[in-house]
């Protein structure tokens, strides 16, 4: 695909410290949302509406306890479907989605990588040579296992076994980031 016709927009949260990331198809205006927050329901609605973007689907890398997701809302005011991994034991979503499942945007497509051990639903979704780490791999560093369903061990198999055998030119953007910075490879 032509990365040119991607529309990237990484919009912040500071009280969480996190990351919420907007892409669409600039062509077919179709998009999705990876790690809405409650708090910023309005400002992702506002920018939605103000691009024109079709929002087809609203992602979550993973459920927790500091990342209260604005999911349900967003679906309610766009109609988008709520994806999350189907590892997660959540009912209330559109799309179990499992490792390698693909979905289209326009004429780009995320894929899921699922990458357990922050929690045992993470997920973390792929984008042409974009990854959408949630709190699996963070920049410096990597998510807590010491919460429901973590795994030291676990994280660091998804880690050294599905994220780092990305190619190396793949940008790293992870849902949280407490020293001010936005991407890593």
């Amino acid at each position: 695909m032509h990365k040119d016709k991607l529309l990237f927009r990484q919009m912040f949260e500071p009280e969480s410290s996190t990351f919420t990331y907007l892409l669409a198809d600039k062509d077919t205006n179709e998009g999705i949302l990876i790690d809405a927050v409650v708090e910023k329901v309005d400002r992702d609605i506002k920018i939605i509406n103000e691009l024109g973007i079709k929002l087809k689907y609203v992602l979550d890398t993973h459920v927790h306890a500091d990342h209260i997701t604005g999911a349900g809302k967003i679906r309610e005011k766009t109609g988008a479907q709520a994806v999350l991994s189907a590892h997660a034991g959540v009912d209330c979503v559109d799309i179990k989605i499992e490792d390698g499942d693909e979905l289209e945007f326009g004429q780009f497509k995320v894929k899921a990588i699922y990458t357990p051990g922050h929690t045992g639903g993470c997920t973390s979704y792929l984008v042409e040579d974009m990854v959408f780490t949630g709190d699996a791999l963070l920049i410096r560093g990597n998510g807590r296992t010491d919460f429901q369903g973590g795994s030291a061990e676990t994280l660091y198999n998804s880690i050294t076994e599905k994220l780092f055998t990305l190619p190396e030119t793949t940008i790293v953007y992870p849902a949280h980031n407490y020293i001010g910075l936005q991407e890593s490879s």
